[in-house]
């Protein structure tokens, strides 16, 4: 089982398709805004279309009061389990692109030296397999593109020239019993054709190598995608500035089918006063082991 239904394809970004892939070396060295204003705790926000979810009260608009909060993390654990156990959602599987590479680095922090806004991804997974409950030592796995649109392995095919080490922005970690696992990277660019996104494959039983990983089977393939308005003030803010490709929104994605959190849509916590300060982004994914 490969896990990569391809229930879209990669739309044609500019860059070729049918390049070969470039090889890891490895360095030593309820729709839109769901966004939390300071620095609250999220309840997992998955495609679980339950109470415990981050999200704002649609009779009082879509922006949060600032400063608000969901609760104490035990209040989130609590309303997480609770959400899990009495709504299941499968997140919706899609083309992982051109950009994949094999054997991704297993660490906490992606981002190597690559300039951008920091994101705190936090991630849980459950099996919908097994009445959703949480997927441990699963290998929740991320990519995507710097502030140039450029992806390590490929560059250049954003049309800027930096150095290609084969890893920036790749990387995976194991979830812990309660299927937790966080990664630590940038926000990313844009690239020709295509939102800002994030590509994602969980894998199970893998084996663990001094960085990185062998075997396991690929049970979830997806994407991930941010809050519009949001991603917009940040592609207007340097670094990102620097990126003059054309940028496609949200709504015009050829592969984001406006299916909220079920369909990769993140959960956003501002970790300060501007977009510089960064986010903390969740999303709860449901899988099957089967």
């Amino acid at each position: 089982m490969t896990g990569n239904h391809e229930h879209h394809s990669e739309q044609n970004t500019g860059h070729d398709d049918e390049q070969q892939p470039g090889r890891h070396r490895r360095d030593k060295g309820l729709q839109r805004r769901r966004v939390l204003i300071g620095g609250g705790t999220v309840a997992v926000a998955g495609g679980l279309a339950a109470a415990g979810l981050a999200s704002a009260d649609p009779g009082r608009g879509d922006k949060p009061t600032k400063g608000a909060t969901t609760g104490a993390a035990s209040a989130s654990t609590e309303a997480s389990t609770s959400a899990t156990s009495s709504v299941c959602v499968l997140n919706a599987e899609v083309t992982e692109g051109p950009y994949s590479l094999e054997g991704a680095l297993v660490r906490e922090d992606i981002r190597e030296d690559k300039e951008g806004f920091e994101v705190q991804y936090a991630f849980t997974v459950v099996d919908v397999a097994d009445d959703c409950a949480p997927l441990a030592d699963a290998l929740v796995e991320i990519w995507h593109c710097d502030h140039l649109g450029e992806y390590s392995g490929f560059v250049g095919g954003n049309g800027h020239t930096e150095e290609d080490n084969g890893t920036f922005l790749r990387g995976g970690q194991l979830t812990d019993e309660n299927g937790e696992c966080n990664i630590t990277s940038i926000w990313p660019g844009h690239y020709v054709s295509r939102a800002v996104h994030v590509h994602m494959r969980v894998h199970t039983d893998v084996t663990l190598t001094d960085d990185s990983y062998t075997g396991g089977e690929i049970i979830h393939t997806g994407q991930l995608f941010f809050d519009q308005d949001i991603n917009t003030e940040i592609q207007a803010t340097s670094p990102y500035t620097a990126n003059t490709t054309q940028e496609t929104l949200l709504e015009n994605d050829g592969i984001y089918d406006d299916g909220g959190a079920s369909s990769g849509l993140l959960t956003l916590t501002a970790l300060g006063s501007g977009v510089s300060d960064g986010y903390r982004a969740t999303l709860t994914v449901g899988v099957n082991s089967d």
